[in-house]
């Protein structure tokens, strides 16, 4: 993930990964690093099969070890899957603690932290995968769904509306209807689910700075109060 912050969980795990392919680890570094070796073995098998299609013993091989180890840390295929959309939803809580560092006016803050949501979710093709996973896969796990809804996805909404209602206080964003700012956040979607259908056949992957630029000024017409 493009996401790596110097003491974060996620930058951490990228790290203990790079250790171990550049040098030989010991026996208990090598048995602390597995769980991840087996979440990020799933997440590759859950993305070329489905969960319906998904073998534990391919994943195993993928591995390196036999189906058997694999339960010894996750006790049924469900509970892998579960384990492997936590694992991987994790860097949205880590973005959320970035976002409280940023300083400037609302509208400055706003676009920071669409920004980071754009390389995150648009750009990143680990989190463009799980968001299919998650589509495809949402009506098997509908509570899983609604726990990661709740756990990663909300505070982020809550963190644009709260940005929304600060502009339109201090007068720097007009009146807008706060109650349906997931419009803000809608064009970061679409262009990933396009990406997701389309691959580049249809759909060319949008320059980035092209795109933001065309994005905030549209968004920020739409938001900033005219001067008398």
């Amino acid at each position: 993930m493009k996401l790596c912050v110097a003491g974060t969980r996620a930058c951490a795990i990228r790290e203990a990964r790079q250790t171990a392919a550049q040098k030989k680890i010991t026996r208990a570094e090598q048995k602390a690093l597995r769980p991840i070796q087996i979440l990020d073995a799933a997440f590759e098998e859950f993305v070329r099969s489905g969960f319906a299609g998904t073998r534990v013993e391919d994943i195993a091989d993928r591995v390196g070890v036999t189906k058997g180890t694999v339960y010894v840390y996750f006790e049924t295929k469900e509970k892998l899957f579960e384990a492997m959309i936590h694992h991987f939803s994790v860097p949205f809580q880590e973005l959320l603690g970035i976002t409280e560092s940023l300083s400037g006016s609302a509208a400055d803050r706003l676009i920071s932290i669409l920004a980071l949501l754009y390389e995150q979710i648009a750009e990143d093709r680990t989190t463009r995968e799980l968001t299919r996973l998650v589509i495809a896969e949402g009506h098997r796990f509908p509570d899983l769904i609604d726990r990661h809804h709740d756990q990663f996805i909300e505070p982020i909404i809550a963190k644009v509306d709260a940005l929304i209602l600060e502009g339109v206080a201090s007068g720097e964003f007009r009146e807008v209807p706060v109650e349906f700012s997931d419009i803000v956040v809608a064009p970061i979607l679409t262009t990933t689910v396009l990406r997701l259908i389309f691959d580049d056949r249809r759909v060319p992957t949008p320059n980035k700075e092209a795109f933001l630029r065309a994005y905030f000024d549209l968004l920020l017409n739409g938001l900033l109060a005219k001067p008398h």
